[in-house]
């Protein structure tokens, strides 16, 4: 099992890698031993929400400085294992929105800590329906996106008319398809987790979870808790050494 500890100012953070994302496994190994990450800090903290690292240029911060651009040249193809949840504790790696980036591919260095918070059974049946409708939302959107010719002519055609038709056209694909593809909310599993253990489900299936804390999850709340300035910058800067515990 491949594990690596995260020290930094506030402690010590040990992660295990997920076998089942070989390629964000193996580069974020390849990093630490570089010592990539070495004299980088947390540059990004929510408080109830995540801990976020790994960038380059973050390394002998200026006070008024702002970070999270940064990383090697390269970005990652996506890994969004089904199973891999966004539990509290989860390793993830960072990405550009889906609008520059439809195929989610990771930042080759940044990634960030799940905290989150925990849910009740009413909560989750809420946040069911949401996600439920996030995923109808996102066929939708990528059947309009392949229909973005078609559209702007009946636009400058000024046929309201026939974006309408167009309209209730996608509507239907996107019922049929995600008929089709079993669309549904949160699993038994998810909910079990996001109830009893807590983190941010509506992430799941949006950005690739490669590993998880197996020890100092106490320094991870110590670092979400940490206060903030503008930008979400810690007021005082949390820095980080990683090395490989074992391959």
């Amino acid at each position: 099992m491949a594990t690596v500890k995260i020290s930094t100012t506030l402690g010590d953070i040990v992660v295990k890698l997920y076998d089942e994302t070989p390629l964000h496994r193996d580069n974020f190994l390849k990093l630490a031993e570089e010592g990539y990450y070495n004299g980088t800090i947390f540059h990004r903290v929510i408080k109830d929400f995540m801990i976020q690292g790994g960038d380059p240029n973050s390394k002998n911060p200026t006070p008024n400085g702002s970070y999270g651009t940064g990383g090697p040249d390269y970005t990652i193809p996506a890994e969004i294992i089904p199973g891999l949840y966004h539990k509290r504790g989860a390793l993830a790696a960072a990405r550009q929105g889906d609008e520059v980036n439809p195929e989610r591919r990771s930042s080759g260095s940044q990634f960030y800590i799940v905290w989150g918070k925990t849910y009740n059974a009413g909560q989750m049946g809420q946040l069911d329906k949401q996600m439920q409708m996030m995923a109808q939302q996102a066929i939708f959107n990528k059947l309009v996106a392949d229909n973005k010719t078609k559209i702007m002519e009946l636009r400058r055609a000024r046929d309201r008319e026939g974006l309408m038709e167009l309209q209730q056209e996608l509507e239907a694909q996107t019922y049929a398809i995600s008929k089709e593809q079993g669309v549904q909310g949160l699993t038994p599993e998810q909910k079990e987790i996001y109830q009893s253990v807590g983190g941010t489900p509506h992430l799941d299936t949006q950005y690739t979870v490669f590993g998880e804390v197996i020890e100092g999850l106490d320094v991870v709340e110590k670092i979400q808790n940490t206060a903030t300035k503008p930008g979400d910058r810690p007021k005082e800067d949390i820095f980080m050494t990683v090395a490989v515990i074992e391959k």
